[in-house]
């Protein structure tokens, strides 16, 4: 691993986002409806004031002006400005991000450890009841769609039960540590099922290659306890093949959970999202798409990174 391959792959990003931003832009744009549609809906919107509102957003200008325009204002940092508030699209997004790495980081933190636990169990225990409980979990688990287990969580422990809040942040006036963990407790437990359930089933297949290793085979001979050849041996190979599947979907996360945020009515990116595809707001889609693009390309070059830590075998010139 050299710096030059690292600075390479870094500069390398920037005509691929730039790639991407044409694409997005055009897909974007292209798609039917637009913001006028959405003020046209309006009686009390005048075509004078459409004219205005078209001007002022660059929206009259043929579409590789309007391009431009969106690029220069993203590479001066300012990433335009949102059709349906007038706020800067930055700044919109900067209030979304926290809520949204809040959820996912408590989602995907939970969902790594459980993934390692199951994962490292069920090829310990290969072919057994175990694995045969664990594989049928994480099946599950991938069949059950999000929306569906969403509003089932809602359903049971909000309407039925009443021990948690449909929805939201927080409760309004109230500040308590408790009543934040409660509006967690749900959309974090709806993202940990399922991306635990992907995950380890490729921690599974990796640690049962591993675990037919030579090596293993000798610590074993050598005397070791079982939980010292799984954890320290198994389980750092076993993981490796593993962390680009990770890295990414720890990369989705800046995109936003659309769905669970939808439902949950969590103010995070993914709700930000549908309320700017709802009211056509082209600059604010394109600040989502584009951060969520760069933490993709981002990601994969963490976890080229940690996989040559993990495996000195893997060299990058």
């Amino acid at each position: 691993m050299t710096w030059r391959w690292l600075l390479g792959r870094l500069a390398g990003t920037v005509p691929t986002l730039l790639g991407i931003s044409l694409v997005l832009f055009l897909v974007v744009h292209l798609a039917p409806g637009g913001p006028m549609d959405v003020y046209a809906d309006n009686p009390s919107v005048t075509p004078a004031a459409l004219e205005r509102i078209a001007a002022a957003y660059g929206l009259n200008e043929p579409l590789p002006v309007q391009y431009g325009l969106w690029l220069k204002s993203m590479l001066a940092g300012e990433w335009g400005y949102s059709i349906r508030t007038g706020r800067p699209v930055l700044v919109e997004v900067a209030e979304r991000l926290g809520p949204t790495l809040l959820l996912g980081g408590v989602a995907m933190g939970a969902a790594l450890l459980l993934s390692l636990v199951l994962g490292v169990v069920a090829a310990a225990r290969a072919g057994q009841w175990a694995d045969r409980i664990v594989s049928g979990l994480a099946l599950v688990g991938l069949s059950i769609p999000v929306f569906w287990l969403a509003l089932v969580l809602q359903l049971v422990f909000s309407v039925w039960l009443g021990w948690l809040p449909s929805g939201g942040l927080q409760t309004i006036g109230v500040e308590a540590f408790g009543d934040r963990l409660a509006h967690l407790a749900m959309p974090a437990t709806v993202l940990a099922i399922a991306t635990t359930a992907s995950w380890s089933r490729y921690i599974r297949a990796g640690m049962i290659t591993a675990l037919a290793e030579d090596h293993i085979r000798t610590a074993r001979a050598k005397g070791m306890g079982e939980a010292t050849v799984l954890v320290r041996h198994a389980l750092r190979n076993a993981i490796i093949p593993a962390v680009s599947i990770i890295a990414l979907d720890l990369a989705s996360i800046i995109s936003g959970a659309v769905i669970t945020e939808a439902i949950f009515g969590w103010p995070g990116i993914g709700s930000l999202f549908v309320q700017s595809m709802d009211g056509r707001d082209y600059p604010v889609l394109m600040g989502i798409l584009m951060m969520g693009s760069a933490a993709v390309i981002l990601a994969n070059i963490a976890a080229d990174l940690i996989q040559a830590r993990l495996d000195p075998r893997i060299r990058h010139a």
